[in-house]
């Protein structure tokens, strides 16, 4: 069976909605810690820029890899 590649923007909009999804939890556990929406939102708004950087180039690292594939 041939090894399927991943386009770059499949990778792109994978990482966009993993972030939406990761920052409503950082923004919840955010808002439960500081008891403050505003310092949450923050929070939630700086995390969301990062993580989908360091998603996008993870999930283009783990395409290369050959193990655990069929």
């Amino acid at each position: 069976m041939a090894i399927m590649n991943v386009t770059k923007q499949r990778s792109a909009l994978k990482a966009i909605t993993w972030r939406v999804i990761g920052t409503a939890d950082t923004f919840v556990i955010s808002w439960a810690i500081t008891k403050e929406p505003v310092t949450a939102g923050a929070i939630a708004s700086f995390e969301v820029f990062t993580k989908t950087i360091l998603y996008y180039f993870h999930e283009r690292g783990w395409n290369k890899v050959k193990w655990g594939r069929k």
